[in-house]
């Protein structure tokens, strides 16, 4: 019979992969989904909207811009600061709060739109996040969530690290929000519509060799697995992910471009 699996020890885990590196840097490459994740939430002037699992602040600045009344949450304090940086430099205004979206510190149907780009879908809680989402919106509000499918890149890229760093035993995967009927055991039963729209996103580096570069010098996930491992374990990753890369680049050997699926998801809530 295996352990129960204790979630406050694999969070803390978590929260040290996250910290190190420096995510905003990949993140703010990712703005665009933000923005259309935004625009399919079809976010109004002046609706409450609470960004969950936050990060640098992508889906935060999209609502922001939409003159909505944002409250953007992480549980990694330091990607609050740059999401921080970044409303000021576009003077938006902006409440930033340190917390988790397992337990999340708001009364009940508190907004009318709680959103996510690529950052619930890492909590290791799958109902307890979903549940929390689910509470603190609004009857008839809507959630909303960019989640990389198993099938595109970067649910390949997680493969390819688990395969090197094993993952903690019974823990769901992150990619499985990428899948329509795991979104319908999550939401099904509280929510009046599930809409899904597979997506791309394009990652675009100088080559293979760049994108390894800067994912495991910034990337949390990435940057653990290398630190993890000896050196010829280091080696053999570089070399999986770099086959992964170069297989799925559409640019031709002299450039990288790399589309990664993402399901763009809308729940209505009952």
């Amino acid at each position: 019979m295996n352990a129960p699996i204790d979630f406050n020890a694999l969070k803390t885990r978590q929260q040290a992969a996250w910290a190190s590196g420096d995510y905003a840097v990949i993140g703010t490459t990712l703005q665009l989904v933000g923005e259309m994740l935004a625009e399919a939430c079809d976010l109004r002037w002046d609706e409450r909207v609470l960004d969950v699992a936050a990060g640098n602040g992508n889906a935060t600045l999209a609502a922001a811009r939409r003159g909505c009344r944002v409250t953007s949450t992480d549980y990694v304090a330091a990607l609050l600061d740059r999401g921080a940086e970044r409303a000021r430099a576009e003077r938006l205004k902006v409440e930033f709060k340190t917390a988790d979206v397992e337990a999340l510190p708001f009364d009940e149907a508190s907004f009318d739109a709680v959103i996510s780009t690529f950052g619930v879908m890492f909590a290791p809680d799958h109902a307890k996040s979903a549940a929390e989402m689910m509470r603190v919106c609004r009857p008839g509000g809507r959630i909303g969530m960019a989640n990389w499918s198993p099938e595109g890149f970067i649910g390949q890229m997680f493969k390819t690290l688990g395969r090197h760093v094993p993952p903690p035993a019974g823990v769901q995967p992150p990619p499985k929000w990428g899948v329509e009927s795991h979104l319908q055991s999550l939401f099904g039963d509280k929510a009046e519509s599930i809409s899904v729209t597979r997506r791309m996103f394009n990652f675009r580096y100088r080559s293979a060799a760049h994108f390894v570069e800067v994912f495991r010098t910034w990337y949390g996930p990435v940057h653990k697995a290398f630190a993890a491992l000896p050196v010829d374990g280091a080696q053999a990753l570089e070399n999986d992910l770099t086959a992964l890369l170069e297989d799925m680049n559409r640019a031709g050997p002299h450039s990288l471009v790399v589309p990664s699926e993402y399901l763009e998801v809308v729940v209505t809530k009952r």
